[in-house]
C-alpha cells in the first residue's frame, strides 16, 4: 500500500504520466550487475560470453560494464560473485557515476558511501590509479562498505567512517570528484525495498532535506576550484532533489549546474538535460533516481596538482618490513606496487601487525576513524609473512608463481569457500586459488594436502 499523501503529490506532479507510473509498480523490477574490469581476466571477451550464457545478461544502456540479468540465474550464489567478478546493483543507481567525468590519477570522494556500489564503480573508472576515499557515518554499514571494496579488489582505496563536517575539517579543497550518494526518504526503491516504504512520512522528507544541506556544504568545502560533484538520491521528493540543489546553489555561489548533458534511455535513445535529471520506473528499466551534476568555479593550475594534506607517519623502510619483502620475491612474479597501481607509486605502513600499501600521495589521516587505509597486504608475524584475502583478491594467476586453477563446474571450488581441504598436487607454500581464471582467496600447500585459507566469516555453507 503507497501512502496516499505520496500518491496524491505524484499526481500532482506527473499529471496525464501519473497512471503510468502507477501501474509500474504491478511490474517486475529489473535487476542488474556491473562487471568489475579491475579483475584480469585473461579472455574479457570470452567471459562476458560465458556470463552472458549464464546469467542471460542484456546492456544497461547507460551504464559502462552495466548488464541487466536475468533473476532465476541467481549471480549472487555463484562463485564468480565471491571472487568480485561483478557487483549486484540497481540499475538506475548506476547512472550517477558515469557523469562525476573520473580520469585516472584524479582524487575522488564517495561521501555516503555504502553499501558500496557507486564506491566501487568509482574504483573501476580509476584503474588502480590515483586516491578514492570511500566515507560512511554509520559503523555497520562502514563495515559492509569496507567488505564490498575489498571483494572487488580495489587497491587505492581508504574506507573511512566519519562525519562529513570532520572531513571537510581535514581536507580542504582537496578533491577532483566528490559524489554525495546522499541518505533520503527512498521513495525510489518502493517497489524493491518495504522498509522505505513503511518509514515514509512527510517529516521524514523533510529530515533528509535539511540533512542534505548539511551534506552538500561540506561537500563544497572539499572540492577543489573546477572540481566535480554528483549529487544523487533514491527519492522522486522535490524537497531532497531539486529543492535541494536550488538552496545549495543560492548558499554557495561559488558552484554551477553543468549544462549540456545526456542520458541515454535506451541504446537508440538519449535525452538532453541541463544540470539535473530524474529517472521513473516508468519511463527507464529501473527504480526511481535522481542525480545533478555541478560544478565549482574556477580551475586548477597545474602546480597545485601536487599539493596534499602531509603525512605525519613515514612510509615503513624496507630493512623494516623483511618479511613481506620476503613473500613478495618468493611467491610474487612482480613487485605488488606494479601490479595494482599501473605506474604510480605506493608506500608501505604498518598498524599494529597488519601491513597496508597506500598510494604515494596519501594523506595524513590521524585522528580520523579509519577501517582501511589502503590494500591490506597481511599480517607480519615473527619471521614469518601470513597475506591476507584482501592481497589475493587484487592479485590474477599470471602475477603469482604458484597459482591453483580450479574450475566453476567442479565440486572443490563449493568445497573451497565452505573452508574445507582438497587434495593437490605442487610446491610446498602459498598458492592463489582460482576460479576459472580469477582469483578467490589463498591456499597453502603442505603434503599434497591443500590448507584452506578462506577467511571464516565469508564462508558458504
Amino acid at each position: 500500500m503507497l501512502p496516499e499523501l505520496f500518491l496524491q503529490r505524484m499526481q500532482d506532479e506527473l499529471g496525464d504520466d501519473y497512471p503510468a507510473f502507477l501501474a509500474s509498480y504491478d511490474q517486475e523490477r529489473h535487476q542488474a550487475l556491473r562487471l568489475n574490469p579491475l579483475k584480469r581476466v585473461e579472455s574479457g571477451e570470452s567471459m562476458v560470453k560465458a556470463l552472458t550464457a549464464l546469467f542471460g545478461l542484456e546492456k544497461v544502456p547507460w551504464a559502462q560494464n552495466g548488464f541487466y540479468y536475468n533473476p532465476e540465474s541467481s549471480p549472487g550464489r555463484h562463485p564468480y560473485h565471491e571472487a568480485g567478478l561483478y557487483y549486484i546493483q540497481e540499475p538506475s543507481a548506476m547512472a550517477p557515476v558515469g557523469f562525476m567525468d573520473i580520469k585516472p590519477g584524479d582524487r575522488v570522494l564517495d561521501l555516503c558511501a555504502a553499501p558500496g556500489g557507486k564506491s566501487t564503480q568509482i574504483g573501476a573508472y580509476l584503474g588502480g590509479r590515483g586516491l578514492l576515499v570511500s566515507n560512511e557515518i554509520h559503523p555497520t554499514r562502514a563495515k559492509i562498505l569496507s567488505e564490498n571494496v575489498e571483494r572487488m579488489g580495489l587497491a587505492n582505496t581508504c574506507v573511512t567512517n566519519e562525519s562529513p563536517e570532520n572531513l571537510a575539517e581535514r581536507f580542504p579543497s582537496y578533491f577532483d570528484r566528490i559524489l554525495v550518494d546522499a541518505p533520503c526518504s527512498g521513495e525510489g526503491m518502493f517497489r524493491k525495498n518495504e522498509v522505505a516504504l513503511t518509514e515514509w512520512s512527510v517529516e521524514n522528507v523533510e529530515a533528509c532535506a535539511k540533512r542534505q544541506d548539511g551534506i552538500l556544504d561540506a561537500a563544497m568545502r572539499m572540492l577543489r576550484p573546477g572540481g566535480r560533484l554528483v549529487y544523487s538520491t533514491c527519492t522522486f521528493a522535490s524537497d531532497e532533489n531539486a529543492g535541494s540543489i536550488k538552496r545549495f546553489l543560492e548558499r554557495c555561489p561559488e558552484m554551477h549546474p553543468v549544462n549540456g548533458l545526456e542520458f541515454c534511455i535506451t541504446r537508440d535513445e538519449k535525452i538532453p538535460f541541463d544540470g539535473m535529471l530524474q529517472l521513473y520506473p516508468h519511463r527507464v528499466r529501473g527504480e526511481g533516481h535522481f542525480l545533478a551534476v555541478l560544478e565549482k568555479n574556477g580551475s586548477m593550475q597545474e602546480g597545485d596538482r601536487r599539493v596534499t594534506v602531509g603525512r605525519t607517519s613515514p612510509f615503513l623502510p624496507a630493512k623494516e618490513c623483511k618479511e613481506w619483502l620476503q613473500f613478495e620475491e618468493m611467491f610474487l612474479r612482480r613487485p605488488i606496487e606494479s601490479v595494482v597501481y599501473h605506474g604510480d607509486k605506493g608506500g608501505l605502513l604498518l598498524f599494529g601487525e597488519n601491513l597496508y600499501l597506500v598510494p604515494e600521495e596519501f594523506p595524513d589521516l590521524s585522528g580520523i576513524k579509519v577501517l582501511r587505509p589502503g590494500l591490506h597486504l597481511g599480517t607480519m608475524k615473527k619471521n614469518r609473512f601470513e597475506p591476507s584475502h584482501a592481497l589475493a583478491l587484487v592479485l590474477g594467476p599470471g602475477d603469482v608463481r604458484n597459482a591453483c586453477l580450479l574450475s566453476s563446474n567442479q565440486l572443490v571450488v563449493r568445497q573451497y569457500l565452505n573452508g574445507q581441504t582438497f587434495a593437490y598436487e605442487g610446491e610446498k607454500g602459498w598458492f592463489l586459488v582460482c576460479v576459472d581464471g580469477v582469483s578467490l582467496g589463498w591456499g597453502k600447500l603442505a603434503g599434497g594436502i591443500m590448507k584452506n585459507h578462506y577467511p571464516k566469516g565469508l564462508r558458504i555453507a
